[in-house]
């Protein structure tokens, strides 16, 4: 007798569907696992067999073969102990085998026979709906795989809690949807004093979906403003929201299966290597990029990564997915990110200050900063300086204008560019390329004639040149204008540095 459950394995984000197949047969008692497992799913054996020992089911004096399908896919992770132990029982008839064929299950067992959380509930339990299957997992993984309204979420705590559900003693409750998480506490704008150049840069930045970079002395605010971001992006989109929850399910940092409306603001250090970054490891599981995807990440101290680390991020920034090459797979992540990062002009951070400034000035500034590639740097399409604000003028200073004013715009801005791009798949002026940016940013003739000038004289690339468009559609966005006119180019082409000269 043939019997058999279904489960996925994971590449990227996408749940690849597998057949596990289970015979008994006469011969030599053996347990057999075949399939391409990798270590910790050929251990699901010894699993398998002390947790159905735990609940009083002896393995038949028969030999046993369970087949992962199709052989040729690789599989990793120790979620496939649930499945191997549900064909394994129908195969002893223990459970009803014209039913486990009619399910996708995952989890991980204990010795006793508890089922333990694992990663990627989210995405499994989406491809079992596509697939019209039920959806079996772990207690703890049931409001995470309820979410995606499946037609038969079963969410057991433990194997005999499974087997009662099949013979009717005692039916198992579908699991609630996971609640929206509640946002995160956020500083307001308001705390930050002076700048108004980097506050107006921010909110251009925000409304845009824009890149950015500041370069000032250390205590200059920029992390505070970078901190204060998320307060004024709007809300993910449903859509969005299950995209982030996705790959966070991937990488199991969805807490209790919640899912949040709120951008995810990602800032690793900069000692980072390049798998933290970009993903990567034995199991290519998402990097920082790809876990900040419709977020912000935040990179402080730019020079200081590691420049294979900087050079890994310019697919993701150009294309908004990142490609993990191994050599038997290619794993594929979402990576549509806003990249904000801050620096210091030199590594004593105090460049423009000849009574601080180091002896080396100023070759020590174009050392550091020489550290950054010109292609990165034209990705970035915000590339301001924040001057020091002298501690005497923090105290005189009034306070700045709150996140909620500052979001309100921003959410106007946003809103023009949705119904703008609407059916195009294109959500931000950041995205927008090709035909679609020269119809609606094409500036008016003054704005044209400047913008030429400036591409000049700050010898623009092509990239360049598209970005500064971008911009300029951006902050007529927040005007309130239809057409992009010169002060719009101006404020634009005010972003831009010119290339380092030595």
């Amino acid at each position: 007798m043939l019997a058999r459950v279904y489960t996925v394995a994971f590449q990227g984000v996408e749940a690849r569907e597998v057949d596990v197949q289970c015979t008994l047969s006469s011969g030599l008692p053996a347990f057999t696992l075949v399939g391409l497992p990798d270590k910790a799913v050929a251990e699901s054996r010894e699993r398998v067999r002390a947790a159905l020992t735990a609940i009083g089911l002896a393995l038949p004096p028969k030999r046993i073969t369970v087949n992962l399908a199709p052989a040729d896919l690789p599989k990793e992770g120790a979620h496939f102990d649930l499945p191997i132990a549900m064909a394994l029982m129908a195969a002893m008839e223990v459970l009803p085998a014209e039913r486990t064929q009619a399910l996708t299950a995952m989890g991980e067992l204990s010795l006793d026979g508890r089922l333990t959380a694992v990663a990627g509930a989210l995405p499994a339990a989406l491809a079992a709906a596509e697939a019209e299957r039920g959806f079996v997992c772990p207690e703890a993984c049931g409001p995470e795989a309820a979410l995606v309204g499946a037609a038969e979420v079963l969410a057991p705590a433990d194997l005999i809690a499974l087997i009662n559900h099949f013979s009717g003693r005692a039916l198992l409750a579908a699991p609630r949807p996971a609640e929206v998480a509640d946002d995160p506490a956020i500083a307001d704008l308001a705390d930050v004093r002076g700048q108004a150049r980097a506050r107006r840069a921010l909110e251009v930045a925000a409304a845009g979906g824009h890149n950015m970079l500041m370069i000032g002395p250390p205590g200059a605010g920029k992390s505070m403003l970078a901190s204060r971001l998320p307060g004024i992006l709007p809300p993910l989109e449903p859509r969005e929201a299950l995209e982030v929850s996705m790959v966070h399910s991937v990488a199991g940092l969805l807490a209790q299966g919640r899912v949040s409306r709120a951008r995810p603001f990602r800032s690793p250090h900069h000692s980072a290597s390049m798998a933290a970054m970009v993903g990567g490891g034995r199991r290519a599981a998402p990097g920082e990029v790809s876990l900040a995807h419709h977020g912000v990440l935040f990179l402080d101290e730019l020079p200081e990564f590691a420049r294979p680390v900087l050079e890994s991020l310019r697919q993701p920034l150009e294309s908004g997915e990142t490609m993990v090459a191994r050599a038997n797979a290619h794993v594929r992540y979402p990576s549509r990110v806003q990249l904000i990062a801050a620096m210091n002009p030199c590594r004593c951070g105090h460049l423009a200050d000849p009574a601080m400034a180091c002896s080396r000035a100023p070759n020590c500034g174009l050392d550091y900063q020489g550290r950054l590639s010109g292609p990165l740097l034209d990705r970035i399409d915000i590339q301001i300086e924040t001057p020091a604000v002298p501690p005497g003028d923090l105290s005189r200073a009034p306070a700045g204008e709150a996140s909620a004013a500052v979001a309100a715009r921003v959410a106007a801005a946003r809103a023009i560019q949705r119904d703008r791009y609407a059916g195009l798949g294109v959500a931000t002026n950041a995205e927008a390329d090709g035909e679609t940016l020269a119809h609606v940013a094409a500036p008016d003739g003054p704005g044209r004639e400047l913008l030429d000038r400036a591409a000049d004289k700050l010898r623009l690339t092509a990239r360049g040149y598209h970005r500064a468009l971008r911009l300029a559609r951006t902050i007529a966005d927040l005007d309130g204008a239809k057409g992009v006119g010169r002060a719009h180019v101006a404020e634009a082409v005010s972003y831009r540095r010119a290339p380092l000269a030595r």
